[in-house]
């Protein structure tokens, strides 16, 4: 076995060795990511099971009080989605105004002599009132759309029971996986795994930059070491931690939060093996470019959560506006959390990583040439 060879095995075992042996930091990057994950899991909805999310607060006024106000009314306080509490107007704006209730609904007078006529054209339509919190915004189009629904639900019923008018149409709502269920804690463990494994490329890359500092690389290219070596073993030792603390984050997912690889588990292991790569990358072309250690990891830090945010580790990407959406294609974050998010809730096969895991060695392979192009032995 050639010296190189020996010497490269050597850091790599060493790297491994100092991480096992550090317990408290080991637990840190272990537990922190499935606390975090766990947190936000549960926020967009858990496994389907117990976990929903909260019903809206809605306030109605009822000015009207006729009988198809009245039919209305029964009908949102029955719907699932909302919490219904009726009260006078102004005490309605007053609450939306202070944050209290995400909307309110105020029905007009005549409201049910109006509507009917107006279905059909036969006099001006009854205007109702619809106030919403703007700093949540998109609860207006949801509360709008669910009192036109049963607006429409109990104008149009004598009709139907005449034998006339009626909804033209019945809405059976699917949900398309491949899974089981979906289950939210799968994309918050994506996200929060790709966030916190590249801020321990970050700290990687800290440490190998504090060890220029400290004149080591200098009795370490005695040895003597190539920059290849020298390296090569730092990105290895690091693609392995990564991948242990996935391993460990992932069987936690599991036992405890019910995340399934219904995917391709083939898939799954090459998208979170080509993303660990890309945090041993990472921390590597930190130290390679960085000036200092203060410095680079303020900076290394802001890097990194620009680009945990646009992969939609944070939230889904599929909330994020359609140019946005189309822009962050070219971070790498946001292919780590797709591939991941393919491979497990999504149920994908195998043939739907190649693209994520080709994207991820591209950018792992770009950090690597800059960083050795960059390497410098000496302290600046």
């Amino acid at each position: 076995m050639s010296p190189s060879l020996i010497a490269f095995k050597a850091l790599v075992a060493k790297d491994l060795v100092l991480f096992l042996r550090d317990r408290r930091a080991l637990m840190v990057s272990v537990l922190t990511p499935i606390i975090v994950a766990a947190f936000f899991g549960f926020l967009f909805g858990g496994n389907g099971g117990g976990n929903t999310v909260s019903r809206m607060p809605v306030g109605i006024t009822d000015l009207d009080g006729s009988t198809l106000s009245k039919a209305v009314l029964g009908q949102l306080t029955a719907d699932q989605s909302l919490q219904i509490e009726v009260m006078p107007e102004a005490a309605a704006r007053e609450r939306v105004l202070g944050g209290k209730l995400r909307a309110a609904v105020i029905i007009p007078p005549g409201f049910g002599a109006a509507a009917p006529g107006a279905l059909l054209g036969r006099g001006e339509k009854p205007l109702l009132r619809l106030f919403y919190d703007p700093s949540q915004s998109i609860v207006q189009p949801v509360v709008a759309g669910l009192v036109t629904q049963h607006v429409m639900q109990e104008v149009t019923r004598p009709f139907a029971a005449a034998g006339g008018m009626s909804v033209p149409f019945t809405l059976q709502s699917v949900a398309v996986a491949s899974g089981p269920k979906y289950n939210g804690y799968a994309h918050a463990f994506a996200g929060m795994s790709v966030q916190f494994i590249l801020f321990m490329g970050i700290d990687a890359g800290v440490a190998l930059l504090l060890m220029r500092e400290q004149g080591m690389w200098r009795r370490l290219r005695a040895a003597p070491l190539s920059r290849g070596v020298l390296l090569g073993s730092r990105a290895i030792g690091t693609t392995l931690i990564a991948m242990l603390i996935l391993t460990v984050v992932y069987a936690a997912a599991e036992l405890v939060f019910g995340v399934r690889i219904a995917g391709s588990f083939a898939g799954f292991v090459l998208v979170a093996c080509a993303f660990a790569l890309l945090a041993a990358t990472t921390g590597l072309m930190i130290a390679a470019v960085g000036r200092s250690v203060a410095a680079t990891r303020g900076v290394a830090v802001f890097s990194v959560l620009i680009l945990v945010m646009l992969g939609g580790a944070w939230v889904p990407a599929f909330l994020f506006p359609e140019w946005l959406q189309r822009a962050t294609k070219i971070v790498p974050t946001r292919w780590a959390v797709d591939g991941l998010d393919a491979m497990t809730w999504r149920g994908l096969p195998l043939h739907e990583a190649f693209l994520p895991v080709a994207v991820l060695l591209g950018w792992s392979l770009l950090f690597a040439l800059i960083a050795l192009w960059r390497f410098d032995w000496e302290k600046d």
